[in-house]
């Protein structure tokens, strides 16, 4: 069976680091929060590690060459900023650096463009134990970062995503402990949203500097609609929205911030707005 794709579409894979890379004591690199998640007793179910994994950091050459095979246009992929500064700060470990580097050539080569994430939910321990999110500096520490993969990258890569799903690293990391670093602060998490934001703000400076034509960050949108048309429903259907979609989507894309709706405001009745 063969499928045709519209003119114009891009047919596209994702893929983050720390899910498929494994080698999680190799060429340098640093402890990540995921690790120490991993660890903790009944975070996960059935004790899974991320070892091997998909075996991936071994095997780019065999992985690229399936996303080919697969027809894909472009992938996304995450680097680990663990392996990049194993203490979260300082100068770039030039090994992990090379293996993103080769993985590129070879997605190039391939005819797959790339789309690195600088950012999928992982970070150096080191920068947990400043508080992560929760410090405004972990912003800055981003920036540095971003500037030293680009330095190294940026020649041959013009997409980039800074942050992603940054709503999740705030919910599920920092309100309920679903994710690393498994924090369960509820709403004391809330200035992980402001310090995500900066950081996408630095790195996007930091990336336009090195050579970045695109730049975005990835957010998984879910559509909102009230189960009933009470004042009630649209008030709880604006709400997830906006904690859900709009927190960072208007700061981004609108430079923006959303505001609540006034109680007893007119709503549509379709999205609760």
């Amino acid at each position: 069976m063969t499928l045709a794709l519209p003119p114009g579409f891009r047919f596209s894979a994702a893929t983050s680091a720390f899910q498929i890379e494994g080698s999680r004591d190799v060429d340098g690199r640093g402890r990540s929060i995921w690790d120490d998640f991993l660890e903790a007793p009944g975070a996960i179910v059935d004790g899974s590690t991320a070892d091997p994994a998909c075996d991936s950091y071994r095997h780019p050459e065999s992985d690229v060459a399936l996303a080919a095979g697969l027809g894909l246009d472009r992938y996304r992929f995450s680097i680990q900023w663990a392996r990049i500064q194993p203490e979260g700060r300082g100068r770039g470990n030039l090994v992990a650096l090379d293996h993103y580097s080769r993985v590129v050539d070879l997605l190039l080569d391939a005819g797959v463009t790339p789309f690195p994430t600088l950012y999928h939910w992982e970070m150096p321990v080191a920068v947990e134990a400043d508080e992560g999110w929760l410090n405004r500096d972990t912003a800055a520490r981003f920036a540095e970062y971003a500037a030293l993969v680009v330095e190294h990258l940026g020649d041959r890569v013009s997409h980039w995503y800074t942050l992603n799903e940054p709503a999740m690293t705030t919910l599920q990391g920092y309100a309920t402990g679903a994710l690393a670093p498994g924090r369960q602060l509820l709403f004391g998490a809330l200035p992980t949203v402001h310090h995500q934001l900066l950081a996408h703000a630095a790195a996007f400076e930091a990336l336009r500097a090195g050579g970045a034509q695109q730049i975005g960050l990835v957010n998984n949108h879910t559509w909102v609609l009230p189960l009933h048309d009470t004042d009630a429903d649209r008030a709880a259907a604006h709400m997830y929205d906006m904690i859900h979609n709009r927190v960072f989507s208007e700061p981004a894309a609108r430079r923006r911030v959303p505001r609540p709706r006034e109680p007893g405001a007119a709503a549509d009745a379709r999205t609760g707005r």
